[in-house]
């Protein structure tokens, strides 16, 4: 009686899990044909220093609201110019970021 009982479960498929359909397989990636995102603020302001150091002279104050173009890194600094004032410094990595665009494959 056993033997019927197994003969009514049905049989599992036994493809494996690499059987996705196409769009399930789909994989994430940067965006290599659109340009780079621009930086951002992250706090409401950030202090523009003379050099990549939080010791050294402070020469402005970058704004949330500011526009700014990113020169150069070093390390966690960034050489910036404040395109509402002027003003060219190095500001924190900490405090600046830039979004990250990604794409299906």
């Amino acid at each position: 009686m056993l033997g019927a009982l197994a003969l009514a479960l049905p049989v599992l498929s036994t493809a494996p899990a690499s059987a996705a359909p196409a769009a399930a397989a789909s994989v994430v990636t940067p965006c290599p044909d659109l340009p780079p995102l621009p930086y951002k603020v992250h706090a409401s302001a950030v202090t523009i220093r003379s050099k990549a150091s939080t010791k050294s002279t402070a020469v402005g104050v970058l704004y949330k609201s500011h526009k700014f173009t990113v020169h150069k890194k070093s390390g966690n600094w960034l050489y910036i110019t404040d395109r509402t004032t002027g003003v060219k410094g190095w500001v924190s990595g900490s405090y600046v970021y830039r979004d990250t665009r990604m794409c299906l494959d």
